[in-house]
C-alpha cells in the first residue's frame, strides 16, 4: 500500500526521525532525509537504507529557520522522485527558558523549528500533497496542552503547533489529511537525573518508558490505516497526561 510512495522527513538523523524513517522505508516508502547540521549521521541512515533497497534514500540539507528557503527544500524534494505524498514536521528545538532568561534569540529558535517552520514548510509541500491525496503528521508534545515548568516558550511552540496541525486539517482538506502525534517519556533530555526518570514513569499508567518505535508505528498509522482521521492528536504516553 506505501510502496513507493514518498515521503519527507525533517530533522531524521537521530532519535524518533531515524526510528521512523526506517519503519516506513521497511513499509515499501521512499525517504527523503532531512538534516541541518548532521550530516554523517544522515549519511550512514541513507548508506543502511539504501543497502537494502538501492536508490530508496535521498538526502536533503537545510536550514529551516530560513524561511525563504523551504520552497527550494521541497521543489528539491519533489525533483528526486517527482511527488511527495507525506510530509513529517520531526525536527524541533528543545531546552530549557525559565522566565528571567527568555531571550529573543530563545524565541526565535524555539517557535522556529516547532512552529514557524512546519507552517512554510507545510504551506510550500501542499499544492504536491493535494495531487497525490497525501497527509502531513507534525510532532507534538503532552506539554502542548500541560506546561513543562522551565520551558515556557518550548511549550507554547509545541501548543502553536497543535492548533496548526488543526487548523491546516480545515485548510487542506478534504484532498490532505493532517494530524499530530504527542509523544510522553520515550526519550530522556540530557542531564535528567535517575530519580526524575522513576517520578515521570511512576505517573503512567503503564509504569514504564516508551520507545521510539512506539511514536514510529503511531505516525505508520496516521499514515497508512486512518483515512478517515484528520485534525487529531495522537498521544502516546503510557496514560501520563491523564495522571494528575
Amino acid at each position: 500500500m506505501l510502496t513507493n510512495k514518498v515521503v519527507l522527513i525533517t530533522g531524521a538523523a537521530h532519535r524518533i526521525g531515524a526510528t521512523t524513517a526506517r519503519m516506513l522505508h521497511a513499509e515499501g516508502m521512499n525517504i527523503l532525509l532531512h538534516y541541518r547540521h548532521s550530516r554523517e549521521a544522515a549519511e550512514a541512515l541513507q548508506a543502511e537504507l539504501n543497502n537494502i533497497r538501492p536508490d530508496s534514500v535521498s538526502l536533503l540539507q537545510a536550514d529551516l529557520h530560513d524561511t525563504h528557503s523551504l520552497p527550494v527544500l521541497i521543489e528539491n524534494a519533489i525533483k528526486v522522485w517527482g511527488q511527495l505524498d507525506v510530509l513529517i514536521n520531526n525536527a524541533s528545538s528543545f531546552y530549557a527558558t525559565p522566565i528571567g532568561t527568555v531571550t529573543e534569540e530563545h524565541w526565535d529558535d524555539l517557535i522556529g523549528s516547532n512552529l514557524k517552520a512546519p507552517l512554510f514548510l507545510s504551506q510550500a509541500a501542499a499544492p504536491y500533497l493535494r495531487q497525490h491525496q497525501g497527509c502531513i503528521v507534525s510532532i507534538v508534545d503532552i506539554h502542548a496542552e500541560r506546561p513543562l515548568k522551565e520551558f515556557p516558550v518550548y511549550s507554547m511552540a509545541k501548543a502553536g503547533l497543535v492548533m496548526l496541525t488543526k487548523s491546516l486539517a480545515c485548510e487542506l482538506g478534504p484532498e490532505v489529511r493532517v494530524n499530530a502525534v504527542a509523544p510522553g517519556a520515550i526519550l530522556w533530555p540530557e542531564n535528567l537525573g535517575e530519580s526524575e526518570k522513576e517520578k515521570i514513569i511512576s505517573r503512567t499508567f503503564l509504569k514504564r518508558q516508551g520507545a521510539p518505535e512506539d511514536i514510529a508505528k503511531a505516525i505508520l498509522y496516521l499514515i497508512r490505516d486512518a483515512g478517515y482521521v484528520s485534525g487529531q492528536v495522537l498521544t502516546i504516553d503510557g496514560g501520563r497526561s491523564l495522571n494528575s
